[in-house]
């Protein structure tokens, strides 16, 4: 991989970290809950789809209060998008997604685990009681967003594999299918494929980080990362890997994709700390989608909030940490 040389993007095609990549999601997500979900299903092939993307969803309430402000368009919210592997553009998501095929759909976990299982998605979706496994929550996404996700927490998926007390960090790969993703073939493609994440043990297990299944009460639509995707909401966005394939165990920190492709400026914990600024702008601020100059203009700006204001849930992670070391 250190021998790979990535073609440039230009700085105006690369989202700022605090106008895209700035997550605060609440989320719904009790831990009795996870221990129901967590009895596990699996299968060794998918079932036939059943499900379609924008399909609608029952879900529950969560136990947090929303965001003082109001929620962002669905327009906005599957229009400006980024997702590489559709191209760099944020309207190339909503543009060029329309031949991927997020259903039947299977992810494996495995690793330092027990039970390693070939999971689908479809049962996980359809066979479960409700309220074992979605859950409505609204997430503030900067630039910036508030988004009503729907989602599982990744603690319950983690679970049903049964972790080896070993296992120090979680691992995740995305899709390849260049003949459906444009971003992933020909001349100028940003990154190597499949895109890498990866997080600590503890963060993955947080109530907090959830695998989103959709947005708005309906099923993820292609652009928004179909049929799955990481949300983390202290973290900045892209550590919120689309199209999820492999969930994976480890004791070693597992690559990222920007951090491989621009180490100085993506750390492994892209935490929101206003403090550290990006080598190419600050990150002290953020622009809020859908009030004044709509998604490619101008826009409020609003103050970033360290750990995205979630630093009283999140904070005790990093005790002793130098987070602006460990960027």
């Amino acid at each position: 991989m250190s021998a790979y040389k990535p073609p440039h993007i230009p700085a105006s095609e690369i989202t700022p970290e605090h106008i895209y990549l700035n997550r605060r999601t609440l989320l719904a997500a009790g831990l009795a809950a996870g221990a129901a979900f967590a009895t596990g299903v699996g299968s060794d092939t998918a079932n036939a789809a059943t499900l379609s993307q924008g399909e609608a969803l029952k879900t529950v309430p969560g136990p947090f209060p929303a965001p003082k402000r109001a929620e962002t368009s669905y327009q906005d919210v599957t229009h400006y998008n980024n997702f590489y592997e559709f191209g760099v553009r944020k309207s190339d998501p909503f543009e060029n997604s329309g031949d991927f095929q997020p259903y039947p759909w299977t992810f494996e976990i495995g690793g330092m685990v027990q039970k390693p299982k070939t999971v689908d998605i479809e049962t996980l979706l359809t066979q479960f009681p409700l309220e074992d496994r979605i859950y409505r929550m609204r997430c503030v996404e900067a630039w910036s967003m508030v988004i009503p996700w729907v989602g599982i927490p990744l603690k319950s998926i983690i679970d049903m594999a049964e972790p080896l007390g070993s296992a120090k960090y979680v691992a995740f790969e995305g899709v390849v299918r260049p003949k459906e993703m444009p971003g992933q073939r020909g001349f100028g493609q940003p990154m190597q494929w499949p895109y890498l994440e990866g997080l600590r043990l503890d963060e993955a297990n947080h109530p907090l980080t959830i695998i989103a299944v959709g947005l708005y009460g309906k099923t993820l639509l292609n652009q928004n990362g179909a049929p799955m995707r990481l949300v983390v909401p202290w973290k900045y966005g892209f550590k919120g890997i689309k199209s999820i394939t492999k969930i994976t165990l480890t004791d070693k920190q597992p690559p990222n994709s920007w951090n491989l492709l621009q180490p100085s400026e993506y750390g492994f914990y892209a935490n929101v700390n206003p403090n550290v600024p990006h080598p190419r702008w600050s990150q002290a601020t953020e622009r809020v989608i859908g009030e004044g100059g709509g998604l490619f203009g101008g826009g409020q700006r609003i103050d970033t909030q360290m750990f995205n204001g979630y630093g009283d849930e999140v904070a005790s992670l990093y005790a002793g940490m130098d987070l602006t070391k460990n960027y």
